[in-house]
């Protein structure tokens, strides 16, 4: 792979990484996330809580200056989100500290996924779905380092976006409770009835598992599955916004909404980057050339 080409894969993995940051900086900052999954646990926290901080439980929950705290600690983590995002775009010329804050970006993306992971009652389902967003900065990472994509590193998004698009699968086919969300926003954008909205997730789920299997065949059949992988993944990103976004209440719905679309868009992007180096090297045999 030339210079050129590895250049174009690394501008592509730096706008995902960005927007990502971004969204969850947004998250955090102005909306919520679930620390209180956690840190109202009392089975996890109340020993913790009576002895470092020499109060009882009760006071704990109801004193408003500790849920001050805790929003505090979460709109701390959307500054350190936001740097992230400025670092992620001087990553060529910052690259020491900038290589620090990918990895411990990735590490509280992590963390993150394993906080909806407990709030969704330890659904892992619901912390693999989040693969591909806290491998991006990982991506980027290896990418800076390495100034070359080696086989390891095309296997790892291939496992990534498997992943990713099963969990989600498991969502859509109703293996786990499936969303309201995802009724809401399929009735609201193709305009059909509640038993067509669940045939139609019911389908595309299984698709989903198509895509988490496919991404390991050779690439003369894995084409067509990253291609379609590229687009649901764009059509589901910005379903967010499609299907919440109102002209009438513009600025208010945007500001609700565009995060839940900016994080996401790892989730078409990588893909896109697995396709477009296998499109240049689809015989993987030859790794040397890597």
């Amino acid at each position: 792979m030339n210079d050129k080409k590895f250049q174009r894969l690394l501008k592509i993995v730096i706008i995902a990484s960005v927007f990502l940051f971004a969204g969850r900086a947004w998250q955090h900052l102005f909306w919520d996330a679930p620390f209180r999954a956690l840190l109202w646990d009392e089975s996890w926290m109340k020993g913790i809580v009576e002895t470092l901080l020499k109060t009882n439980w009760e006071d704990y929950i109801t004193d408003n200056k500790f849920d001050y705290k805790i929003q505090a600690a979460i709109r701390g983590f959307g500054w350190f989100y936001l740097i992230c995002a400025l670092l992620v775009l001087l990553a060529l010329r910052l690259k020491k500290i900038s290589e620090v804050f990918m990895f411990l970006g990735s590490l509280s993306l992590i963390l993150l996924a394993g906080l909806y992971c407990k709030e969704r009652f330890f659904s892992v389902g619901q912390f693999f779905e989040y693969s591909i967003q806290f491998s991006t900065p990982l991506i980027l990472l290896m990418m800076v380092r390495n100034q070359r994509i080696t086989p390891k590193m095309i296997y790892f998004l291939k496992i990534i976006i498997a992943l990713t698009f099963i969990c989600h699968g498991l969502y859509a086919v109703n293996y786990y409770p499936r969303p309201g969300r995802f009724m809401d926003m399929t009735i609201n954008i193709l305009g059909i009835s509640e038993s067509s909205a669940e045939y139609f997730l019911t389908i595309v789920g299984y698709l989903d598992f198509v895509i988490g299997i496919g991404v390991f065949l050779s690439f003369r059949y894995s084409k067509y599955i990253l291609i379609y992988a590229i687009i649901w993944g764009f059509l589901t990103t910005f379903a967010r916004i499609w299907a919440n976004v109102y002209f009438e209440y513009f600025l208010e719905t945007l500001h609700q909404w565009w995060y839940e679309a900016a994080y996401r868009v790892p989730h078409f992007l990588i893909p896109l980057v697995l396709y477009l180096i296998l499109k240049d090297k689809p015989n993987l045999k030859r790794k040397a050339n890597y």
